[in-house]
């Protein structure tokens, strides 16, 4: 599963969509360097259910932004992804590739 993947099941189970989960976790701070991960799974699995997978999707986006390494660019591996940086604004109003 990729990457973008991940971020748009974690739409399908929340309804939100990762920039929306993103704004959420900055206004309960989670994304101060000093937060911890295992802080923002606990959050992420209490309030919606995540796993820890789907959970640490949302993480990397809360801590790093939207740029992913691009060695999982056009890779042929099963985490590939199409860019180096994510859609965060929700399916429906993804840009075909």
């Amino acid at each position: 599963m990729s990457f973008q993947a991940y971020l748009d099941a974690v739409e399908d189970k929340t309804g939100l969509t990762p920039r929306q989960l993103v704004e959420i976790a900055e206004s309960k701070g989670f994304n101060d360097p000093s937060v911890k991960a295992g802080t923002i799974l606990e959050w992420l699995k209490a309030d919606y259910g995540l796993g820890r997978g789907h959970g640490m999707a949302i993480v990397h986006v809360i801590k790093n932004g939207p740029k992913i390494d691009s060695k999982h660019v056009g890779s042929d591996g099963p985490h590939r992804d199409d860019s180096d940086l994510l859609w965060l604004d929700g399916k429906a109003s993804k840009p075909s590739p």
